[in-house]
C-alpha cells in the first residue's frame, strides 16, 4: 500500500512518462499535440484519459451544463458512430447520462482496460499501449468532425 504522496507521485510519473513517449507524435494535421491535455477546441467536449488502481480508460466526455444541449451533442456523436468506430477499429460504451469524477452530469463515450494498475510500473507499457492508439485515433476522428460541433456550440 502506498501513502497518498507516493500514490500521487506514481500517477504523476506515469503521466510524465506517457507525455514524453507521445511528444514526438504529431497530430492528424501534422502539428504538435499536447496528448495528455488534449484540447478539442469545443467548449464542454473533452477527451479524458485515466489510469487508476484497477483500470485505465479513455473517453469522450460531453459536459455541457444544459441537459438538452448535452443530449444534442451526444446525438450528434451518434450520427458519427460508424465513423468513430471505424477510426477506432472497436466499439466503445455509450452512456447518455453519468456522473463524472467532478460530480457533474455528463454524457460519455468510453473504453476501459480492466485489471491494470498505474501503481504497478511493470504494467505501464500495457496502459500506454492501450491509450496511445486510441488517443491518436480520436485525434484523427476529431479532425474530420470538429467543424460540425463548432457550429453546434
Amino acid at each position: 500500500m502506498f501513502s497518498k504522496e507516493e500514490a500521487a507521485s506514481l500517477r504523476q510519473q506515469f503521466w510524465i512518462s506517457f507525455g514524453k513517449y507521445m511528444k514526438p507524435i504529431a497530430g492528424a494535421e501534422g502539428l504538435p499535440v499536447n496528448w495528455i491535455n488534449y484540447k478539442t477546441g469545443v467548449k464542454n467536449i473533452f477527451f479524458r484519459m485515466d489510469a487508476e488502481k484497477k483500470h485505465a480508460s479513455i473517453a469522450i466526455e460531453i459536459a455541457h451544463p444544459d441537459a438538452g444541449i448535452r443530449e444534442l451533442f451526444f446525438e450528434q456523436f451518434r450520427e458519427f458512430r460508424l465513423l468513430l468506430e471505424s477510426t477506432l477499429a472497436e466499439q466503445w460504451e455509450w452512456q447518455p447520462s453519468v456522473t463524472n469524477a467532478y460530480d457533474k452530469q455528463v454524457a460519455r463515450i468510453a473504453c476501459a482496460l480492466p485489471n491494470v494498475s498505474v501503481y504497478n510500473q511493470q504494467q505501464w507499457p500495457n496502459i500506454i499501449a492501450f491509450l496511445k492508439p486510441r488517443i491518436i485515433a480520436l485525434d484523427e476522428f476529431w479532425t474530420d468532425v470538429k467543424p460540425v460541433f463548432e457550429v453546434l456550440k
